[in-house]
């Protein structure tokens, strides 16, 4: 395996430069995935029906923290990267180690929101606003999710072979996966709770 030792680690094999292109093509179908979501969202947030509206469900606290934890989880996973890219191992390991303990504290706080909605009478079943509200949040939650089994693979993979071309590569795939995660967020904070807010 020929390393190009001119570029970072993750693309230093032709192998790696092409995972990662595969990887972004991959972004680029869950970007119509949400893209549709948000589509569907902005279609049916004014069919209330009988049941509530956002500015009658929405709470700024939750979903400030949400952000915020969210946010920061995308400013550490960077510092991971940067670790990577140093020779860091433990601090790399950290530095994911924090990020995944900031994905569960924004998923504790989305189930907590989920479970709200619902007590106040804001189901999947009440009108076609909870429906289209409930799964986009829902979809976003879910691939949360699954970022935070990945990411603990990735680093029991990190601390079984250290660093290498192979685990670096995974890790920044992993990265790049993250911050998506964080933009489409950027996305439902102002497009569906400050815009329901108001």
């Amino acid at each position: 395996m020929k390393i190009d030792h001119s570029l970072p680690l993750e693309y230093g094999t032709d192998q790696n430069q092409l995972n990662i292109l595969g990887f972004w093509i991959f972004l680029g179908a869950e970007i119509m995935l949400f893209g549709t979501l948000f589509a569907s969202y902005f279609t049916l947030v004014d069919r209330t029906g009988s049941g509530p509206s956002g500015a009658e469900i929405f709470e700024i606290t939750p979903v400030l923290i949400e952000t915020i934890v969210l946010l920061t989880s995308s400013f550490v996973i960077g510092l991971g990267v940067h670790a990577m890219r140093i020779g860091r191992t433990k601090a790399m390991i950290t530095f994911y180690a924090i990020t995944l303990l900031l994905g569960l504290t924004f998923l504790g706080v989305e189930i907590y929101e989920f479970m709200h909605y619902v007590h106040i009478g804001a189901g999947l079943q009440v009108s076609a606003f909870t429906a289209i509200l409930l799964t986009t949040l829902g979809t976003h939650g879910a691939h949360v999710t699954f970022g935070l089994v990945w990411g603990f693979f990735i680093i029991l993979q990190v601390r079984k072979h250290g660093i290498t071309p192979e685990t670096a590569n995974k890790s920044f795939i992993f990265s790049l996966y993250w911050h998506f995660l964080d933009v489409v967020w950027i996305f439902i904070f102002s497009f569906v709770y400050l815009k329901g807010m108001m």
